[in-house]
């Protein structure tokens, strides 16, 4: 059995081009006691890959040179020496950007799908690892109280819409950024959000102002920059900013020049709560956040958008327009065909 992997070929100055990718081909080798052998039918492409493909500090180690660009992926289990996973199983794991993988059945992030839930994709997005990053992230570094005002940019995407979505269902005033007419008009009227400003249409300062005229209780960043920087002058004293990334730094060719979400709120009048946080703190209640997101998308209280690709081959530019915001909702590569 082979198995086809982009590889990092190259870092980054910028945006990633081709070259900074490589398909390769590689034999698997035979199933020891205890793998299973996943074929690989759905990957997610996410924003934060684009960290991990520098050579920086960070929560987790940088991609080497070579290695399997990172990703979860879901799939189904196409041979097993497994006591818990059988052929037929679908599983999420963390397998990277290639079409088959095999992995011990007790390896972190191995997780069984049970598709009464949702389907497989879902699992990959609102339910899956993004969603748990907008309920984990709101809930517990959020901390929102029912007549506050929130506000999370990149709204229409796979995290920022759920944080909104939420915000409704625990009594707060959300209020949406997002690029362009289209994303808006989506977050507002589809979503239910209370307001969504076009960060693109410019004024963001003073439509934000008007957006939220008691100010600025819990702010979700997933942006930072100039989205970043015009929250800031509205935070309420006792504010909080669960911090999850800043999409708008991660192709800087200068790094040393980016001013970070820290940076911008140490300097507002009103210093919020804030610090930078990963899913994966709350792993040990996966199951916990999946079952509650499945019960509310099955009662119609959150709503998602899914961009989906086709082939391997494409995931690097999708990745690219990922990363300039051309996907609507969660942005999915169909790897295979059952």
């Amino acid at each position: 059995m082979k198995s086809r992997a982009i590889v990092l070929a190259k870092r980054p100055v910028g945006e990633p081009d081709d070259s900074c990718f490589r398909l390769e081909e590689h034999e698997l080798p035979e199933l020891k006691e205890g793998e299973i052998l996943i074929q690989v039918l759905w990957l997610s492409l996410d924003p934060y890959m684009r960290g991990r493909m520098n050579d920086a500090k960070s929560y987790v180690e940088p991609t080497k040179i070579g290695e399997v660009m990172p990703g979860e992926s879901a799939g189904v289990v196409v041979a097993s020496k497994s006591d818990k996973y059988k052929v037929g199983d679908y599983v999420t794991a963390y397998t990277g950007w290639q079409t088959h993988f095999i992995i011990h059945q007790d390896a972190e992030r191995l997780r069984p799908v049970n598709l009464k839930n949702g389907t497989l994709t879902m699992h990959l997005g609102v339910i899956g690892m993004p969603g748990r990053t907008a309920y984990w992230g709101l809930k517990e570094v959020g901390k929102p109280k029912a007549g506050e005002t929130l506000v999370v940019a990149a709204a229409s995407g796979a995290v920022g819409s759920v944080v909104g979505q939420m915000a409704k269902i625990f009594g707060l005033r959300a209020v949406g950024i997002a690029g362009g007419p289209e994303k808006c008009r989506y977050v507002k009227e589809e979503l239910g959000f209370d307001e969504c400003i076009d960060y693109k249409s410019g004024d963001l300062d003073a439509k934000l102002a008007a957006a939220c005229p008691n100010g600025v209780d819990v702010y979700f960043e997933n942006v930072g920059g100039e989205v970043a920087e015009a929250v800031a002058k509205l935070f309420n004293p006792g504010a909080r900013a669960p911090i999850c990334g800043y999409v708008s730094a991660y192709n800087a060719k200068d790094r040393s020049e980016i001013k970070s979400p820290f940076d911008i709120f140490a300097k507002a009048k009103n210093v919020p709560e804030h610090r930078f946080f990963v899913v994966t703190e709350w792993d040990s209640r996966w199951q916990e956040a999946t079952n509650e997101l499945a019960e509310w998308v099955k009662e119609g209280k959150i709503k998602f958008k899914e961009s989906q690709g086709e082939g391997l081959d494409n995931a690097p530019e999708l990745f690219r327009g990922l990363l300039k915001g051309k996907n609507f909702g969660k942005q999915l590569v169909r790897i295979s065909e059952e």
